[in-house]
């Protein structure tokens, strides 16, 4: 193999590892940014997908949610009695009237409205 030839192949395979690394920074960055960005906005993933049954403050005052007896999502004893577990499942799955989100929403954002429902404990 002739000097020239190895110099190339050497110089290739250093390109083509830096561009492999700089792949993986650039999707793992984004996925920290997607991550970020449901966290952020959180509130209005829950006013456009929730809202309207639970009402914006979650105590469920509004007439839809007066008429489908949607659960007070403040109530201090139930905050307490139901698990994590439980509220990602009611969400992703449904319960009752209420329609499963799980074909709609990522696992990241059924996530954050799950911490986004227990920030709303009176």
């Amino acid at each position: 193999m002739s000097k020239s030839f190895q110099y190339l192949a050497g110089a290739a395979f250093i390109s083509f590892c830096l561009w492999l690394y700089s792949s993986s920074i650039v999707s793992a960055s984004g996925a920290e940014n997607y991550a970020t960005q449901a966290n952020g906005d959180v509130g209005s993933l829950y006013n456009k997908k929730c809202a309207e049954c639970h009402g914006k403050d979650g105590r469920s005052k509004s007439f839809k949610g007066k008429l489908s007896h949607a659960r007070d999502l403040t109530d201090a004893e139930w905050q307490q009695r139901v698990s994590d577990e439980r509220i990602y499942n009611s969400i992703s799955n449904g319960k009752g009237k209420m329609p499963g989100f799980g074909k709609k929403l990522s696992e990241t954002e059924i996530n954050s409205l799950t911490n986004y429902v227990r920030d709303l404990k009176k």
